[in-house]
């Protein structure tokens, strides 16, 4: 089987594709592992009925996750990349149907609509919201980003079940550091805790509807909200290809 590493604005996939639609939780353990690709997680292409494609999508502790930003990206430029796919797709992800645009290394996707789990509330000094924007996230606003602290957000993420992400907004410019379950620490990017953030800065008037977003890895992302929907745009590449036989 081949397999392709790919980066989304720090976060990192394996990804390829199967007629077989499976178990790969352990797969997932091994391809993730530092002996064989070193990611945040396993992405595995299937074939679905009526849509493009159909995900699975496993965290590098073998955990599923129902929906992740910046795997919607890298798996749609796979999916192009590889002729499975036009440059505007749809596929099924467990947080539902995604649509992807594809124009040479930006990515652009339609995120799903957010749920609200938690309404505002203050815990332990921190100004706490909860949102689901495909999988559970705390965002936590901040006016210094040095703030962020990963007991805190350990501790909220066995609480709540969810991620945790503490933000900072500076001239019209969101910038977020996220603790992702399933990998049980803060990761370089994660794109659901990004648009969570958003919606929340949004919400609090700090920002405007269409702004420039920077993760840990200070990559660029866009994010806008337009006719009540919300759009994620950022740049991909792939890393690496490896054909394994485990």
């Amino acid at each position: 089987m081949l397999y392709t590493k790919y980066d989304a604005s720090g976060n990192d996939f394996v990804i390829f594709h199967t007629n077989e639609e499976k178990d790969y939780s352990s797969l997932a353990i091994k391809l993730c592992s530092k002996e064989y690709f070193d990611t945040d997680g396993l992405i595995v292409i299937v074939p679905h009925d009526t849509l493009d494609f159909k995900w699975l999508f496993y965290n590098n502790d073998g955990s599923i996750a129902s929906m992740c930003g910046n795997g919607t990206r890298a798996v749609a430029h796979y999916a192009y990349s590889n002729k499975l796919v036009e440059q505007d797709c749809t596929f099924l992800t467990g947080a539902g149907e995604i649509s992807c645009e594809v124009r040479d290394n930006i990515v652009q996707t339609q995120m799903t609509k957010p749920i609200i789990i938690k309404e505002p509330f203050v815990q332990d000094g921190y100004n706490c919201f909860i949102v689901d924007t495909g999988v559970p996230h705390v965002v936590i606003m901040v006016d210094n980003l040095d703030k962020f602290n990963l007991d805190v957000c350990a501790r909220f993420r066995k609480q709540y079940n969810a991620n945790v992400n503490f933000a900072h907004v500076k001239d019209n410019k969101l910038y977020v550091r996220t603790f992702e379950r399933g990998v049980e620490n803060e990761t370089l990017a994660c794109g659901t805790g990004m648009v969570a953030c958003f919606i929340r800065a949004l919400d609090l008037k700090l920002i405007t509807s269409n702004i420039e977003v920077f993760p840990k890895s200070g990559e660029l992302i866009n994010i806008k909200k337009e006719n009540g929907n919300l759009y994620f745009k950022g740049a991909v590449k792939q890393i690496e290809q490896k054909e394994l036989n485990i």
